[in-house]
């Protein structure tokens, strides 16, 4: 899915990214508000994942809607 879409309705899809990264917060799903970049920052601070091991992710998850 393009990620325009999923910037401009990130209340829907917050949950959806929860369900994928439960350790992101709800504070954490706020402050990224539907930036990609964000999102990546946050995953990789929770988890612990390199820079392409996030994108790889996210890429994966976001072509799975």
């Amino acid at each position: 899915m393009n990620w325009d879409r999923i910037e401009g309705n990130w209340k829907q899809f917050s949950g959806k990214v929860k369900e994928r990264w439960g350790k992101l917060t709800d504070d954490d799903l706020t402050v990224v508000n539907g930036r990609r970049e964000q999102l990546e920052g946050k995953i990789q601070e929770r988890y612990g994942y390199g820079k392409d091991q996030v994108k790889k992710e996210l890429d994966d998850w976001s072509n799975s809607l």
